[in-house]
């Protein structure tokens, strides 16, 4: 555990929402405390409303702005240690360890790759990011003009992102084409959660298989679009979803009893990624070895302990 030094959250308060009570409105929309939790906070002097300290009994006007100074909380334990696999003046790539979070979120604010990347890199502004459970290459970019050009090159779909994944069962075919679309259903706990929807957005993965093994099949994964678990999703449509995974099911529904989307307990790797430099233009190509558990038995054998 790592205590961190708090956060401010803020936000405005929007026209549907003026008229309730401010210990109403965030006992409603932040699920995550119960009302006694937030009441609480009033107590505390943790709420404000336009920078004055906030009553729970507070009726709220739309446009005005809500603030909570969380004070200092433990973080869980994360993995810290990260590789860089290229730097230059306009970006910097890592390989990013299975359960580091990519970015602040679900409890996680300084034990998080972005915070830890910024003691280095402090310009340092994600092109994308990486479940904490999935390990693997994250870009970042150094600097505005680098941040726009990949980013119009990401939306244009001109970025090459290929994973490794260890599916449940044995895959048939040697490759398939997935293009289930992928939006919002019902989650027991969280509201909405994504998975394969019909009315969902258009989606489309490349699934090829490396290795077979008598109850699962190493596959690499190449997407052209970046939904939310879309290689998660993508699989379970296959027929076979992440070995491990806690909340998706074959067809690339939710399981019954699903466990929230941040579990691990599956194996999923950003590989390799491909891209033209936003500076340069020159083609960039990078790497990260895969773990031992998404490693063939050949790649396997080469690597002797030390």
């Amino acid at each position: 555990m790592q205590r961190n030094h708090g956060w401010t959250y803020r936000e405005q308060v929007g026209p549907n929402s003026a008229g309730q009570t401010v210990l109403d409105y965030l006992s409603a929309t932040r699920t995550h405390s119960t009302p006694a939790e937030w009441a609480g906070r009033f107590e505390r002097a943790e709420i404000e409303i336009d920078g004055v300290r906030a009553q729970p009994s507070a009726v709220l006007r739309a446009g005005q702005t809500i603030v909570w100074h969380r004070p200092p909380w433990d973080e869980p334990d994360v993995p810290m240690q990260f590789a860089i696999v290229h730097e230059d003046d306009a970006i910097v790539a890592v390989d990013k360890p299975s359960g580091l979070p990519t970015m602040p979120a679900g409890g996680f604010l300084e034990l998080t790759l972005l915070h830890l990347l910024r003691r280095r890199y402090p310009e340092a502004s994600p092109l994308h990011r990486l479940g904490r459970f999935t390990s693997g290459l994250v870009l970042f970019a150094r600097t505005h003009e680098a941040a726009s050009v990949l980013g119009r090159a990401w939306r244009d779909h001109e970025v090459s992102k290929i994973y490794r994944a260890l599916a449940a069962g044995v895959m048939a075919a040697d490759s398939l084409e997935i293009d289930a679309p992928i939006g919002p259903v019902p989650h027991p706990h969280l509201g909405d959660v994504e998975a394969a929807s019909a009315d969902g957005k258009p989606s489309h993965s490349t699934i090829t298989v490396i290795e077979r093994g008598p109850n699962h099949t190493l596959v690499r994964v190449a997407i052209t679009t970046g939904r939310s678990h879309q290689i998660r999703i993508h699989l379970a449509c296959a027929g076979h979803p992440l070995a491990g995974d806690p909340l998706y099911d074959i067809g690339g529904i939710i399981r019954p009893n699903p466990g929230l989307p941040g579990d691990g307990g599956f194996h999923l790797h950003a590989e390799h990624l491909h891209f033209t430099h936003p500076m340069t233009g020159h083609a960039i190509r990078l790497h990260a070895p895969p773990p031992a558990a998404l490693r063939t038995l050949a790649e396997a054998s080469l690597i002797r302990p030390t």
